[in-house]
């Protein structure tokens, strides 16, 4: 997979949980749960933005690390809200499938970096 497919994937990806949000829940813990995940999934896409203009393997492999950690809290924050009742299932499916492979292909360019 090219850098910039990945780019944009991780930007699509922040884009939908943000669609899904559209119309905030109305609970203390869906608003809540809400506002972290899109800050989760938008911060995925902006550090990857990031990695790809890093000046050194150091920067770009903690670029790709804190990207790879945001990535794994929107997990986190998706699999509460399913248990939780508070996000549509078909939705939730859809999103934590495309949240596992971007966290599989992020840890494959870490894995891969480390070895440069």
């Amino acid at each position: 997979m090219a850098y910039q497919d990945l780019a944009e994937r991780l930007e699509d990806f922040a884009a939908e949980i943000i669609k899904l949000y559209a119309v905030m829940p109305k609970s203390y813990a869906g608003q809540y749960l809400a506002q972290q995940l899109i800050r989760s999934a938008c911060s995925s896409a902006l550090n990857y933005g990031e990695a790809l203009g890093a000046g050194t393997k150091k920067d770009r492999i903690n670029k790709l690390r804190i990207s790879l950690k945001e990535l794994r809290e929107s997990l986190r924050n998706l699999n509460i809200q399913k248990k939780a009742d508070l996000i549509n299932m078909s939705d939730c499916e859809r999103l934590v499938k495309e949240n596992d492979e971007l966290i599989r292909i992020v840890v494959t360019l870490i894995k891969n970096s480390d070895g440069e």
